[in-house]
């Protein structure tokens, strides 16, 4: 693998996915005939349980859009979409300064993840 740019940005867990599945991580079970280390088939196993697996890239964009009147930050952007809160109590360490960013808002954010990403793996 040759690295084009260093440090270009924090990746979501669907987007390693989507990366290792185009490589033939999801068509070799054997881990034997796909060009890819042991390592990343390990990281390929793990992501396959998250809930990184069932989301698409359409409803990664859908969400950041919808997201916007919000101003979250990338960091904060990336693992609100890599953990998938389903309450307020898991959005609060996600986001800094959630009460006073937010307010009575977050409830409604936390309607939108549920309304626009599919359900968990473990659903």
């Amino acid at each position: 693998m040759k690295i084009l740019k260093e440090n270009a940005g924090l990746l979501t867990n669907f987007e390693v996915v989507d990366f290792l599945r185009s490589r033939g991580a999801a068509k070799d079970p054997t881990k034997v005939l796909a060009p890819l280390k042991p390592s990343e088939f390990k990281v390929y196993d793990n992501l396959e349980k998250s809930v990184g697996s069932s989301q698409t890239r359409e409803s990664m964009v859908e969400f950041v859009t919808k997201c916007k009147p919000y101003t979250l930050s990338n960091p904060e952007m990336t693992s609100v979409i890599n953990i998938r809160p389903t309450c307020e109590v898991e959005i609060d360490p996600l986001i800094e300064d959630l009460e006073s960013r937010l307010g009575e808002n977050v409830g409604e954010l936390v309607d939108l993840i549920k309304q626009v990403f599919p359900p968990s793996p473990e659903e």
